[in-house]
């Protein structure tokens, strides 16, 4: 997704995790839901917590650390002063969308250093369940709303490319080969 600046909240259990480039089939392919909150599921946010901060970015969707799980995280408070406001979200779905939409340059973390305008619904209503155990519910609008668009749409195997023309998205997708062949030789 976009780039957020700021300091990262850290935890002594906290992970860095890889992120997966473009083109990988993982990428492409729907998740399963998530059954039980596990200890194991809190220590993968965390670090997915951890790896979005890094990047820096403000979501990230599981499979984009190469689990097929649908289970995303994001922080769409940009400003440096402001608190940060991490969320973990569990087999999110939007039950809800405007009809206004809105265009955002978007980007993501497994497509780096690429952007493009993405038209979405402008605001919409989203359900899922927490670290909690609980079902949770929220209104997003404005960037918090592109944001859980562009990372849901990673649970369903579709990346903000595919909303783009083919010939836009093949330029994209050969740099991003290009990426991985060069750092696969460094």
């Amino acid at each position: 997704m976009l780039r957020a600046a700021g300091p990262s909240p850290k935890s002594a259990r906290m992970t860095k995790r890889s992120i997966l480039i473009h083109p990988d089939p993982r990428l492409k392919t729907a998740c399963d839901p998530v059954a039980d909150v596990t200890d194991a599921l809190r220590v993968l946010a965390e670090d997915m917590l951890e790896t979005m901060y890094d990047a820096p970015g403000i979501g990230l969707a599981a499979p984009q650390v190469g689990v097929l799980s649908r289970m995303l995280v994001m922080d769409c408070v940009k400003d440096p002063e402001a608190k940060p406001r991490p969320m973990v979200l569990l087999n999110p779905q939007v039950i809800a969308a405007s009809e206004d939409t809105s265009v955002y340059e978007e980007g993501c973390l497994s497509i780096p250093d690429q952007f493009a305008d993405v038209e979405r619904p402008a605001a919409v209503t989203v359900r899922w369940l927490g670290l909690d155990g609980e079902e949770h519910q929220e209104d997003f609008d404005g960037l918090w709303a592109t944001c859980v668009q562009h990372e849901i749409d990673h649970l369903n195997g579709k990346l903000f490319i595919d909303y783009l023309g083919p010939m836009k998205r093949q330029m994209i997708t050969r740099r991003m080969v290009k990426l991985k062949r060069d750092r696969a030789r460094a």
